[in-house]
């Protein structure tokens, strides 16, 4: 059983969402506003935040962005806004999953449960973390994933949502061919047309801040961390 924070202006729909969600044995902590939602994610309370995007009083992509300022709890935006500029956006704010009104509701309690496997899984596997200090030619980078902070030859790397996702993953997995598919599966959960190509922005944007080789293009496969590993955290 999660706790799950669930903020809809609409309360019909915040109704029926809670309902579903409790008939699969979670609990709910529902807001129709953006007011009280930042205490109640500071007080470590919820598993997983489903947020709607236009709300009375604020964005929930601000909101978002607030949140992963302290919090790496799963987000899942449950929203009208069905552009895919709307959806790369949210990803970017860091979320996990997007899913678009009108949808179903058994289909979000299904996704509701992998989020939470997937995000259990994680954190049984914090040995495996990439956290530490990397090597590469003649640069050292400090990755650390408690802080979400990156500095290379000591100077702060500022990344995007999605920039942070994708060089966690490739650096778990250092040395190993990730193809485009296993990005979007692993690091954003979702597939629409183009979406690979937004893998190929994101990288490229990845790399310029990066600078050097740490990320390489195998041609027709994929992508490759190629640090060296020196030191956990």
């Amino acid at each position: 059983m999660a706790s799950i924070i669930l903020v809809e202006d609409n309360t019909l729909i915040r109704e029926a969402v809670a309902g579903y969600l409790q008939l699969d044995n979670h609990q709910t902590i529902e807001f129709g506003s953006v007011q009280g939602v930042m205490e109640t994610v500071e007080r470590n309370i919820a598993d997983l935040i489903i947020l709607d995007v236009m709300l009375p009083d604020g964005s929930g992509f601000s909101l978002a962005k607030s949140i992963r300022k302290v919090s790496d709890i799963p987000i899942i935006f449950l929203t009208a806004k069905d552009s895919e500029s709307d959806r790369i956006l949210g990803f970017e704010l860091g979320a996990d999953d997007y899913i678009c009104k009108p949808f179903s509701a058994k289909e979000l309690v299904l996704r509701v449960q992998a989020l939470l496997r997937r995000f259990d899984t994680t954190k049984k596997a914090k040995s495996d973390s990439p956290s530490g200090l990397w090597k590469l030619d003649n640069s050292v980078a400090h990755l650390d994933t408690t802080q979400h902070s990156l500095t290379i030859d000591d100077k702060n790397v500022s990344l995007t949502g999605a920039e942070w996702k994708i060089l966690v993953y490739l650096a778990s997995n250092c040395g190993q061919v990730i193809s485009r598919e296993q990005i979007l599966s692993e690091c954003f959960n979702y597939f629409f047309e183009g979406s690979e190509r937004t893998v190929d922005t994101h990288i490229a944007n990845l790399r310029g801040k990066l600078g050097g080789g740490w990320i390489v293009t195998v041609r027709g496969f994929g992508y490759k961390f190629q640090g060296q590993y020196l030191q956990e955290d």
